[in-house]
């Protein structure tokens, strides 16, 4: 939870380049899903109102084909029956029956007198005694303007006994010559209006949509799909406003707003009207609008994916970096960046490791000055201990003389001779054990003359111990401070035992004296170069310094360790690495 805290924080260089992108992009997505949205939606609209005018248009294009159909099949049967006035010939008989037969649209054909008395009819039919022609629409339009084809509105037609079939009647008066005298005559052919419904009836548009028909002269509803609704009041349709209109306009009469579209059909005088439900519209665009948004937002999805794993893999060398810098803050300065990433990073990357790479050296640097240091405070300590060492020595030497002891003498001035000539040792830090034994032996002859032979002393190596290198004068204080601390206070003779030996890797020499040994106390005060005694008999600094050079040169796994049990005496061990002398290194010269 505190690691996705983390990712989440907004002062992060990946969330803001996260947030910032994805903000950018959907602002972006956004204007371009609202001009997206204009366009498809006013598209929408536009294709809806020219799908519904094109399909209004095929729908008056059908039935003025139709009707056109119609008008020459009432030519050719006017001309067939009227012909020379012969309608009662048997030829045109067989030629009004053929064009029944083919075509059953037709009704029924009849020719009537001015007077209304009918003179030929097909199919053969009793007109009804209560029918009176005359009073027929299709019979007015025929008397007023003759010669001209006439269509009525949708009616039953009720001329004849047993025929009750909605029809449209064309109707046209013609003046034939019959037996050598002008007569007019109204030719009527009736055609099944089914067929006129069937054209209307088969469009839709959308779901509510419909079209249909009306009369140009009087306004009358010629067809409707919903006819019925219409005769019982139970629905209205603009009828009035659509003869004013030759185009589209929008009818807010209703509850629901309509596109109204309007098409006069040529030759017959009648308005095919098309009605579209604006809210099917609306559909449209709610549908258009839906899908933006689900585009809008799968886009969006990807884009913060996308934008995250960009923020994610530009920061992640900066996050190395900072993870990089907490180790350095943390004391590792071994650590390295990858020069990788941007360019930016690149230089960075470059400049941090320049930086830590500097920072290691002034550290080298500091431990090597800190390492001299200490060597040079050591080389100080050491180098006052020889004058000290030399003024009791030669003071012992003026006691010898006045007391007539010249052997002694020549002894103690030869072992100091030998003594210093090692400790000089050509200006080397480093010598030989044999030469190290070698000076522990006049150190502790001259001792030994000194104290008037209160302790005696042996010294023990094995040849691979004398084949290693060493220290110089590491054996020295630990023997004073054996004498001084463990065999000067004694009663009985003392005994200091020196061995040099190798186990495995490791060089130790064993300093053991049996003298009243040191405390616990004792013992931890000597090697943190805190006093030994209070007394001021010795301050243990020589001991501390010949553990602290060993460390230095050799390492913290190597110096000084102590045993020691009071009245039984105390054991030193030196542990250095054993190091093979090269060949022509020497013991030295006597």
């Amino acid at each position: 939870m505190n690691t996705l805290a983390r990712k989440l924080r907004m002062n992060t260089i990946r969330s803001i380049m996260t947030w910032s992108f994805s903000v950018l992009i959907l602002l972006m997505l956004s204007i371009v899903a609202v001009l997206l949205y204009d366009k498809f939606s006013e598209t929408a609209e536009r294709s809806v109102y020219l799908n519904t005018q094109q399909i209004v248009d095929q729908v008056g294009y059908n039935l003025e084909d139709y009707i056109t159909g119609m008008s020459r099949l009432y030519r050719s049967i006017e001309q067939n029956m009227l012909v020379d006035g012969q309608w009662e010939d048997e030829q045109v008989t067989k030629q009004l029956d053929t064009i029944m037969s083919s075509r059953d649209d037709i009704v029924s054909i009849a020719l009537f007198d001015e007077q209304g008395k009918l003179l030929r009819n097909r199919p053969s039919a009793q007109v009804r005694d209560s029918a009176d022609v005359t009073q027929q629409s299709w019979f007015h339009a025929a008397m007023r303007v003759p010669d001209h084809l006439g269509f009525s509105l949708p009616h039953i037609q009720n001329l004849y006994q047993g025929t009750y079939k909605w029809v449209v009647s064309m109707s046209k008066g013609v003046t034939v010559i019959r037996n050598g005298k002008p007569m007019r005559v109204i030719l009527l052919v009736d055609i099944n209006f089914k067929k006129i419904d069937e054209l209307s009836s088969r469009i839709s548009l959308g779901k509510k949509g419909y079209v249909y028909i009306i009369d140009e002269g009087a306004g009358n509803i010629v067809y409707h799909p919903q006819q019925q609704l219409i005769y019982m009041g139970l629905k209205k349709e603009s009828v009035e406003q659509a003869l004013k209109s030759s185009d589209s306009y929008i009818d807010r009469s209703s509850n629901v707003p309509r596109l109204i579209t309007v098409k006069s059909v040529a030759n017959i005088g009648w308005k095919v009207v098309g009605v579209s439900y604006l809210d099917e519209i609306m559909t449209t665009r709610e549908e258009i609008n839906r899908y933006l948004i689900r585009v809008l937002a799968g886009a969006l999805v990807l884009v913060i994916i996308f934008c995250m794993l960009l923020a994610s893999t530009l920061t992640r060398p900066i996050r190395l970096m900072e993870r990089t810098m907490k180790a350095v803050e943390k004391g590792d300065f071994e650590v390295e960046l990858p020069v990788q990433g941007p360019l930016e990073v690149e230089r960075l990357a470059s400049r941090f490791n320049l930086m830590v790479n500097k920072i290691r050296q002034l550290m080298q640097q500091i431990i090597v000055e800190q390492e001299s240091k200490r060597k040079y405070e050591l080389e100080a300590l050491q180098a006052q201990i020889n004058p000290h060492f030399l003024y009791n020595t030669l003071n012992s030497v003026v006691r010898m003389v006045g007391m007539s002891k010249n052997e002694e003498v020549i002894t103690m001035i030869t072992s100091l001779s030998r003594l210093f000539r090692i400790s000089l040792s050509k200006g080397k830090n480093v010598i030989a054990v044999g030469e190290e034994l070698e000076h522990a032996r006049h150190y502790l002859t001259i001792q030994q003359m000194r104290f008037k032979n209160k302790f005696a002393f042996a010294i023990e190596a094995d040849e691979e111990a004398l084949s290693c290198m060493t220290l110089k004068l590491v054996l020295q204080p630990l023997i004073e401070n054996a004498i001084v601390h463990g065999i000067e206070y004694m009663v009985d003779e003392g005994f200091i035992r020196i061995k040099a030996s190798v186990t495995g890797d490791v060089l130790t020499f064993e300093i053991a004296d049996n003298g009243v040994g040191m405390s616990p106390g004792k013992l931890d005060r000597l090697l943190s170069g805190e006093a030994i005694d209070k007394s001021g008999a010795g301050s243990g600094v020589a001991v501390r310094n010949v553990h602290d050079r060993i460390r230095l040169y050799y390492g913290v796994q190597y110096g000084l360790s102590f045993e020691s049990e009071q009245e039984e005496g105390t054991t030193v061990r030196v542990r250095i690495p054993a190091i093979r002398a090269v060949r022509g290194e020497t013991v030295g010269d006597e």
